[in-house]
């Protein structure tokens, strides 16, 4: 429990129907009945916990009423932080909520700092880190997919696998432990075939949950998309399509689009950050010129490139020069403009810069779009993962120690199969179990939760 009682505004600045403020700590009850005149009774305490009761905050050293309100007591365990919880439900707006705090916190509670409320929870048991730091995902997710992915960090998905893994590591180090320690008692041997095998068990079940954390990522942070390809092929128009709506102005004249224009989209639950570029070519125009440079800036840092060609014409120079810089980056080749005559086959494209996508589109009929969204989705997820399956690694510290784990297992499978001595193997076997231990936070220093926690918002 903390040692003290802790108070913020829950929810975001800004008018509002309602507003928030949130305490917790043993003393969230007696600071309430300060300053709440409950509309029927004389005291909050004598109504049960859980109950959303109507009343008005007053300035007990003024005696002028702050605001009416609906107020919430939450008797602990059974909470979000797992002590006594306060929620005062005013009207939404700055000056109220502000004035509020204000009272609360002259009457002895303390600022929260930035995720102390789930902090709490952590500290307090009622979650584990991994679940704590889902917190966060979910209020910030994009889709509904990395929304459902969130969740079910937050519900224990990622924590129910990781704690499997190391449960099985535990069993594997207590026998590795009892033959070390006691190898003249009548106990059965470990051999090193059986090491082995629990070995490379282990190191699979890691490997898979590393699979996940590059859509794991994606889903979480969106992917990077830029649509790209010599001025007037069609970039604006595409854009529009995918948004359903006109946001890039689309003209004939090559050239309109001078500057990004950036948006976030769903594609099938997929978050995309795609950005409408300047058509790259030399030009004089000095305002054009400007953006050109941004969408080579685009280009270079892009997860996914999406490279126009306006099938009427054929390869251009401009084409050329921009499918040299293409090789080594994450392709999809649309071929446009496919409803006029076409003059130049998806085999001659193909065979300029192979092992790319390619895709006959036509923007203006609305052709080969789904196509286009059916091929994105299969290369965020491989074609490995189907979408209701699977714990996605999201986490760019949960990635991290997954990596020291597996490379931990790894040296103790070589420490294995090379015959080394079991004290040997035991060190890379605990290795392993303790970075495993830092995804739900069983092993892992203050100062690393400060630092996870100092990225919350206030409030929760």
């Amino acid at each position: 429990m903390g040692e003290y009682t802790i108070a913020a505004i829950a929810t975001a600045p800004g008018e509002a129907g309602i507003g928030i403020v949130r305490m917790s700590g043993e003393d969230s009850l007696e600071i309430l009945d300060k300053i709440f005149k409950p509309t029927k009774k004389n005291s909050i305490k004598e109504y049960p916990s859980r109950r959303l009761t109507h009343g008005k905050i007053i300035d007990p050293k003024t005696e002028k009423v702050i605001d009416e309100v609906l107020v919430t007591y939450m008797k602990g365990p059974y909470t979000y932080t797992a002590e006594d919880v306060v929620e005062i439900n005013c009207h939404g707006g700055i000056v109220s909520v502000k004035n509020i705090l204000e009272i609360v916190l002259r009457q002895g509670a303390l600022m929260a700092e930035k995720g102390e409320f789930t902090k709490r929870a952590f500290l307090n048991g009622r979650i584990d880190l991994s679940q704590a730091e889902a917190v966060m995902d979910v209020i910030s997710a994009k889709t509904d997919k990395s929304f459902d992915v969130a969740l079910g960090q937050l519900e224990g998905s990622l924590s129910t696998e990781v704690r499997k893994i190391r449960n099985d590591i535990l069993e594997m180090m207590a026998h590795i432990t009892v033959n070390i320690d006691f190898p003249d008692e009548d106990i059965e041997e470990i051999t090193y075939k059986e090491l082995e095998d629990f070995t490379n068990r282990i190191l699979k079940q890691i490997s898979s949950l590393l699979e996940t954390a590059h859509t794991g990522k994606i889903l979480k942070e969106g992917l990077n998309t830029v649509i790209i390809g010599k001025p007037n092929v069609g970039k604006s128009s595409l854009m529009n399509a995918l948004l359903k709506e006109s946001r890039a102005i689309v003209t004939d004249i090559p050239g309109t689009t001078r500057d990004i224009i950036e948006e976030l989209i769903s594609i099938k639950g997929i978050p995309l950050k795609i950005i409408d570029t300047a058509g790259i070519r030399d030009t004089e125009d000095i305002v054009e010129k400007i953006g050109v440079e941004k969408s080579k800036e685009f280009f270079n840092k892009a997860d996914l490139i999406i490279f126009i060609l306006n099938a009427a014409e054929g390869i251009t120079k401009e084409d050329q020069e921009i499918i040299e810089k293409l090789h080594d980056k994450q392709t999809i080749i649309l071929m446009n403009k496919t409803d006029l005559s076409m003059s130049i086959t998806k085999a001659e494209v193909q065979a300029l810069i192979p092992n790319k996508t390619i895709l006959p589109i036509s923007v203006v009929e609305g052709k080969g779009l789904d196509q286009l969204e059916n091929t994105i989705v299969d290369m965020v997820y491989g074609g490995k993962v189907k979408q209701s399956e699977a714990s996605f690694v999201t986490n760019v510290r949960h990635k991290r120690a997954l990596e020291n784990a597996k490379a931990s297992i790894e040296d103790g499978l070589a420490a294995i199969q090379t015959g080394l001595a079991l004290d040997f193997i035991e060190v890379d076997v605990k290795n392993c179990w303790e970075a495993l231990g830092e995804i739900t936070g069983e092993s892992i220093g203050e100062d690393m939760l400060d630092a996870i926690f100092a990225n919350f918002c206030l409030g929760k």
